[in-house]
């Protein structure tokens, strides 16, 4: 006697709508500024504002994968992708995990060079190129933070306009001091804090991305607790194959085997069993796309009989 019971999750498209245009907005001020921050780069001869330039490119290419990964994800389920495109969102942000990755190691080895071969830089202009970049950071940091945060995906996009912005602070404040002391290895130096601002970042977005690649329960589900509360339904004698599993950032799945009384299911019948299981993991762990086999305690004794021929 296999059942399952599941609960949609149509508030997320909602939420997705919204953050596409957030996104939008985002793509937008940011492609706006990053040609700015490249001539300033260049005419400045500064480190840290090509860094800061660099990443604001990134930005533009993980804003639009972002975006891009939104749509898809928007996309209906079909027969053969049965969960939808929701995993899109997940392999935008491993992507954008990816690209700061890549980024991080460029500012490192050309910070270290600069160090050893510290290189004259127009300090004036690139304060004022630097804080362009970081008005922009503002803006687009508040826009994002309206979104929905808990998304790997806005995340990704998160993660990357927040480590900009900082990399702006710090180029504002290497050219600061290069202003006032002439001392060029600033400039190096803000490179390499830039570099470390990011890697830590771009490590969680790396690790959350393939925790649900992995299939790994979600945080804060402990399936001990949820084995405890299923067994305390009302005619509930046994709960096996219990397993649990995000489809995407604010998703989280179930999927268990329950034994119940014959006697439960003949007074009340399959439906209001798999009600009360639903309600219970919904109630109790907030998961509202929960499947579950309802199966009677005679049908156990029935599979003891066929193994043992």
């Amino acid at each position: 006697m296999g059942h399952g019971h599941g609960h949609g999750h149509s508030g997320h498209g909602a939420s997705r709508a919204a953050d596409r245009r957030r996104l939008r907005w985002v793509l937008g001020v940011t492609a706006a500024v990053l040609g700015v921050q490249v001539v300033g780069g260049l005419l400045t001869g500064s480190l840290a504002l090509i860094a800061d330039a660099a990443h604001m490119a990134t930005d533009a290419g993980g804003v639009l994968l972002a975006l891009g990964a939104s749509y898809v994800a928007s996309l209906p389920a079909g027969r053969r992708s049965t969960f939808g495109y929701h995993r899109a969102e997940v392999l935008a942000a491993l992507a954008n995990a990816a690209v700061l990755l890549g980024v991080c190691a460029w500012l490192v080895w050309a910070g270290i060079g600069r160090l050893g071969q510290p290189e004259e830089v127009e300090a004036g202009a690139m304060v004022l190129f630097a804080a362009a970049g970081l008005a922009a950071n503002a803006i687009s940091l508040a826009i994002l933070q309206r979104g929905d945060t808990g998304s790997l995906n806005m995340r990704g996009a998160l993660n990357e306009v927040f480590a900009d912005l900082l990399g702006s602070v710090f180029a504002i404040v290497a050219g600061v001091v290069i202003w006032l002391t002439d001392w060029y290895r600033a400039d190096a130096i803000a490179s390499l804090v830039i570099a470390t601002m990011i890697l830590p970042r771009a490590l969680v977005l790396l690790r959350d991305a393939a925790v649900v690649l992995l299939e790994i329960a979600p945080a804060g589900l402990d399936l001990d607790d949820v084995d405890h509360h299923l067994r305390h339904v009302d005619g509930v004698v046994d709960v096996h194959d219990l397993h649990a599993w995000t489809i995407t950032s604010g998703i989280p799945s179930l999927s268990a085997h329950v034994t119940v009384t014959d006697e439960a299911l003949a007074a009340r019948g399959v439906g209001a069993v798999l009600d009360e299981l639903c309600a219970c993991v919904a109630e109790h762990f907030d998961v509202r796309h929960a499947t579950f086999q309802v199966e009677p305690v005679s049908h156990g004794a029935h599979e003891d009989l066929g193994e043992l021929h």
